[in-house]
């Protein structure tokens, strides 16, 4: 998988990330703050556990020692508005690490295990818990709406309500 990818992959997170973080408005405080619900987590602790991962794999892959990664599962839960800021400062900096590397550096490894998979492990990880936070976002009356990838391509490629660009415009 070249870099380009990479970004791109990145990219459709942050698009499925944002409009799920956008569900989060008027969600209750028992919602938010309820525990031992898919695991140990609730949906502000999935939450806060998707961004404690983001934040560590970026750090880790950038050089820094573990004993200095972030732990914000270890903080009091921040309420929605508060967490939206901290991705909100997250996304460029992981634009900022990616938009640094090449191919070249994604073939490195640690202990066997390829940069790029790493990677690909963490949107991975983002998806997994996009879609658990998704399903109690949407017990809650809260649907975050369709977060698949190919709605994000189509939006890309500028289709509008399904209809591809080449058909835009055109008498049904």
């Amino acid at each position: 998988m070249a870099i380009t990818e990479i970004r791109d992959l990145f990219a459709y997170d942050r698009w499925a990330s944002e409009k799920l973080f956008r569900a989060l408005d008027g969600i209750d405080e028992g919602t938010w703050s309820a525990s031992n619900v898919i695991d140990e987590r609730g949906l502000g602790g999935i939450l806060v556990h998707m961004l404690g991962a983001y934040q560590r794999w970026r750090n880790g892959l950038a050089g820094m020692p573990d004993d200095e990664l972030p732990r914000p599962e270890r903080e009091p839960l921040p309420s929605p508005a508060e967490l939206r800021g901290r991705w909100a400062a997250e996304w460029p900096a992981m634009e900022a690490l990616l938009a640094g590397v090449d191919d070249a550096w994604l073939e490195r490894d640690d202990e066997g295990v390829g940069f790029a998979w790493m990677l690909r492990h963490l949107a991975n990880h983002d998806t997994q818990h996009r879609a658990e936070a998704a399903a109690l976002l949407t017990q809650a009356g809260h649907s975050p709406g369709d977060l698949d990838m190919i709605v994000w391509l189509e939006e890309r490629a500028g289709w509008k309500d399904g209809v591809p660009p080449s058909q835009q415009g055109a008498k049904a």
